[in-house]
Formats: structure tokens, sequence, C-alpha cells
């Protein structure tokens, strides 16, 4: 299983990982916690007043046609979009967001979901949230508590569920980013990451990444899933400016971080499954 906060959060954070692990059979559901109704429209093709007046409704039909494309499951937590701020502590979010919930209702709710499907490996977002959105930081929080709560046989009797193996998800680290820049500008192409790389102020990620997993040959799947999300990617932007056979040969993996296990492991490895299969 695999939490994130918005719709198009699943294709471009493990998008491949997920299209291949689906593709070999492995039962793979995406858990969204939010409809996105606050995001801006980042695709001017689709910035339309029917779009901007639907944009709910929109973004739901193009999470479906996303999990089509990756082969996955899919299911709603059930907020709002909190909007983006920078600031924290939150004030003043939207009523019904998931910033402005009780964090006990809303990792209930999750836990119920890990109890029911019973997944052996959870993918969730790091306690930065990846970048400070306050949905992806929730994201971490909720998926951290209803892990607590789905082991509690308190609360769920003999159906409790200890998830085997917990990630956090570590695509977004500046190592990634700058070996495809350079290699994109070794080609004699124009690298869409130097604005990026130049004003770097995430995280230095880069050394808790524990699992690399080869994807490469679901990087189209990847990107299809991407581009279902029309509203929120420009199909003629930097997302989809590195030839896909350059990605491959350079940088092939989509990365993680293992930070909890109930079995046997060693690191660093190559499979979110590895002490499983």
């Amino acid at each position: 299983m695999c939490a994130h906060a918005h719709p198009d959060d699943e294709s471009s954070k493990g998008g491949a990982t997920m299209a291949m692990y689906a593709a070999q059979g492995v039962e793979v559901t995406v858990l969204t916690m939010t409809g996105g109704e606050r995001g801006d429209i980042l695709n001017p093709a689709m910035d339309t007043p029917e779009v901007v007046e639907n944009l709910p409704e929109v973004r739901r039909a193009e999470m479906a046609r996303a999990c089509q494309i990756l082969g996955v499951d899919h299911v709603w937590l059930g907020y709002e979009d909190s909007g983006f701020t920078l600031e924290e502590p939150w004030v003043d979010m939207p009523e019904g967001s998931l910033a402005a919930t009780d964090i006990h209702e809303s990792a209930a709710r999750m836990a119920d979901i890990l109890v029911e499907r019973r997944p052996h490996v959870l993918v969730t977002y790091d306690e930065g949230g990846g970048y400070p959105h306050p949905d992806h930081i929730m994201c971490h929080r909720v998926s951290m508590r209803a892990l607590a709560y789905a082991k509690d046989p308190a609360r769920y009797g003999d159906r409790a569920w200890t998830v085997p193996k917990v990630y956090y998800q570590m695509g977004f680290h500046r190592q990634r980013f700058a070996t495809l820049s350079q290699a994109v500008q070794d080609a004699g192409l124009e690298s869409p990451y130097l604005s990026r790389l130049e004003g770097w102020v995430y995280d230095q990620m880069d050394h808790r990444v524990t699992t690399r997993v080869e994807c490469g040959a679901y990087f189209e799947a990847r990107d299809d899933a991407l581009r279902a999300h029309a509203t929120q990617v420009d199909p003629a932007g930097s997302w989809f400016m590195i030839p896909l056979d350059l990605q491959r040969a350079v940088w092939p993996t989509e990365d993680y971080e293992l930070v909890r296990t109930s079995v046997p492991v060693t690191l660093p490895e190559g499979d979110l499954f590895a002490g499983l299969r």
C-alpha cells in the first residue's frame, strides 16, 4: 500500500515501482488522503472555467485513469485538500481538510483500511513530507499513527494487523537530480534541473536511501499515469524533458528508506518485499 496526499502524487512518487509490482501480480493499493481540490491548475490547456468549476470531479476522474494505467487499486481517505502554506502551526485550515482534522479520527479511518486490506508493505512520506505542504506532513503523521492503531488488539481483537515493512518515499533527493542533470548536459541537451539544484532547499536525503527498486522498464507507464493528471502536469513541461532511455541508463531506480521491519533484511535492498517473498 502506498499512502499519498493528493491525486498525482502516486504517479510522480513511486509510480514505476507500483506499476512493476502490479505487473508481477502483487495487489497494490494507493490510498489518497485528499481530493486535491485546492491544487493549482498547472497545465494552461486545462485552465478553463468549466474545469475550475468542476475541479474535484475532474481530479477524481484523472485519478481513476492514472490507477488504470498503473494497474493498481485505489481508495480515498475522504478529506479535502488543505491548501499550501509554509507556516506551522497551521491556522484557519479549511473545514473538512486533512490539516484541520483530529489526527485520532483520520488515523483511525486509515487504520480501518490497513486492517481490512492487510498490506505487507506501506510506503508513505517522511516526517518532513518530502516538502512542507501540510497535506504531505499530515500524510506522514496519519500513516504512522494508523500503523500503531491497526496493530492494537484492544481496537481490533484478532483482526489487528502489523504491517511488516514500512518505507519512506525518497525519490526527490539531490543526488538523483544532480546525476540526471549532468547526464542530460553531457548528451548536449538542456537540463530542466539546473535552477532546482542551484536553489536546493529540501532536506539532504541521499544518505537515508536504503532501497533502490530497479523499475526503468515501467518509466513509460509512470509518465503516462502522470499525464493522466492533466490539470496538474503540463505535457510540455520539465517532467518529460529527459529521454526515457537516458533515465534508464543513468538512474533506473526509484528510491526508498526502510524505517521499520519485522522481518530480517540485508541493506541495501533492491526489493520492497525482500524478506517477505
